[in-house]
């Protein structure tokens, strides 16, 4: 008999969501009330905004991540990221012509179908797309009213329909979840079998809290069923929020790893793999193009093919016959082609240094480029026999930044030269970023130039003077580098930040950077 009344309870649950689905679409919040913990609610009244947070921001909020933070309904575009990034490209077209059979099958059988196949076969040791690649997408899901109510309370449990390990690094860091309840992964020997826990229960672990969740999601009844008050709001009111500002998370988002560019819609996802084949020839060209032809003819075949460069310039002394030393030109670094591009604004040929770089980029490169070799007097002796041959360009943050922020500077630069050039390089790509952290060097260029329009912005500075140098101005070797990165992060309007190489690979791929 008490199962008979619980399961006529849950029905008379259920019809009143569908009745107040239909009524309250304009209406933002709504409050339900519970007795005993028991999914029968006594009395609902509509609530605003400011009254939700002055009531229970002292309690213990258990909230539905898909239905109460984020703004998308659609999971897709994470198993994707899951699928591409981690699986390959083959692995994300069989999702991609699944996503009609996960449309049919509906929410649980469709997640499993998505959870199949983009974790079956992955060794779990060297999955890192929950903590390298998903947070950035997830941050650029955010509504930022909900993220204002999450935050209003002591103590948050976030509940997820999506597998722990793809969402627990960007509850914790960058939200400050203090509970992740999300279901577990089946492995076998270490490799993932795509098939998850079904002994998750998170109704056992949320009894007498708080409930936010979102009304069209249908799982509030395990949810919240222990719940004993929760706030439900419309998906049309979800849709109008405005995503969080970059600087309201609590931790910056400065690295984030993935070669996907762009958030993998299954529209976004089909318009990708059409672009591809022209994208591969279009990669093809553009190295011809790189390695055949003078600066002063591919320069407007590049840009004809869609590589647009633009160049601000100042009064920059250049280095000619009678001078004996080149120019060094200092480079926030955004791709592996940014001495490439620079090289075609100034319309002569530069030597640049590397590190990190595949063999095959170091071939297929138009301009001279020398290896380092992370050993100071080693590369110091390097770079000052380069410079003694001609114009240098250096990028002293020894590794790439995607987003707007600038790492800290190597100053070995400052003391090998006082003629210093600043140059400020912001790029933008829509399909593909053309470097990574653990994925394969030798496929950065390849990736970069499918990109259909990549666009350089390059900003030459005023060469440093010299009373701010560290030979004839006095200056030492740090407050040069930092003057200089100061320099460029004005001109881009970027932050700088004390993070060097080492950090941004022991985040992003779990090493030290040195290859």
């Amino acid at each position: 008999m008490p199962r008979i009344k619980k399961l006529f309870q849950l029905k008379y649950f259920s019809s009143l969501f569908e009745i107040m689905r239909k009524t309250s679409r304009k209406l933002p919040y709504l409050r339900l009330k519970f007795s005993h913990g028991i999914p029968a609610p006594t009395q609902f009244t509509f609530l605003k905004n400011s009254s939700f947070t002055d009531e229970v921001s002292n309690q213990t909020l258990v909230f539905h991540l898909e239905g109460a933070l984020l703004k998308a309904y659609s999971l897709f575009p994470y198993f994707m990221l899951v699928a591409f990034e981690a699986g390959g490209l083959f692995r994300a077209l069989i999702l991609l012509l699944l996503y009609p059979l996960v449309w049919l099958l509906g929410h649980e059988l469709g997640l499993k179908v998505m959870v199949f196949v983009s974790f079956v076969g992955i060794k779990k040791e060297k999955f890192r797309a929950g903590t390298a690649i998903l947070p950035k997408f997830f941050l650029e899901d955010v509504g930022v009213v909900g993220f204002d109510m999450v935050m209003k309370y002591k103590t948050k449990v976030a509940v997820t329909s999506m597998p722990r390990i793809m969402v627990e690094c960007f509850l914790v860091d960058y939200l400050g979840i203090h509970v992740v309840i999300g279901k577990e992964l089946k492995e076998f020997h270490g490799y993932f079998l795509g098939l998850m826990e079904e002994n998750m229960d998170p109704a056992t672990m949320c009894i007498n809290n708080i409930g936010l969740g979102c009304l069209r999601n249908s799982h509030y009844q395990k949810i919240f069923s222990r719940c004993k008050e929760i706030y439900l709001v419309t998906e049309a009111e979800k849709k109008k929020w405005p995503v969080l500002p970059r600087k309201k998370s609590l931790k910056p988002l400065i690295f984030h790893d993935g070669r996907l560019a762009f958030r993998p819609t299954p529209l976004n996802t089909l318009s990708m793999f059409i672009w591809l084949p022209f994208g591969f020839l279009l990669h093809i060209t553009r190295i011809m193009v790189f390695i055949s032809l003078p600066f002063k003819v591919s320069g407007p075949l590049l840009a004809f093919s869609g590589m647009i460069n633009t160049v601000s310039n100042s009064n920059v002394e250049s280095s000619g016959e009678g001078k004996k030393r080149g120019m060094l030109y200092v480079c926030n670094h955004r791709t592996l082609l940014d001495p490439i591009y620079l090289t075609f604004v100034m319309m002569k040929s530069v030597s640049a240094v590397t590190y990190s770089v595949s063999r095959f980029s170091e071939v297929i490169s138009p301009i001279k480029t020398v290896r380092l070799t992370r050993d100071r007097k080693t590369d110091e002796e390097t770079m000052k026999k380069m410079l003694s041959k001609g114009d240098l360009v250096v990028c002293p943050e020894g590794t790439t930044c995607r987003e707007p922020y600038l790492l800290r500077f190597s100053p070995l630069f400052a003391e090998i030269t006082d003629d210093i050039v600043p140059v400020a390089i912001k790029l933008q790509v829509s399909l593909f970023y053309g470097s990574t952290a653990s994925g394969q060097k030798c496929l950065d260029s390849a990736f970069h130039l499918t990109n259909p329009n990549p666009t350089c912005l390059i900003m030459i500075l005023n060469k440093l003077p010299g009373w701010q140098t560290h030979n004839a101005g006095g200056k030492s070797k740090f407050e040069v580098a930092n003057y200089v990165q100061g320099q460029i992060a004005t001109a881009l309007g970027f932050e700088c930040t004390n993070l060097t190489r080492k950090d941004k690979y022991a985040i992003l791929a779990g090493n030290d950077g040195i290859v």
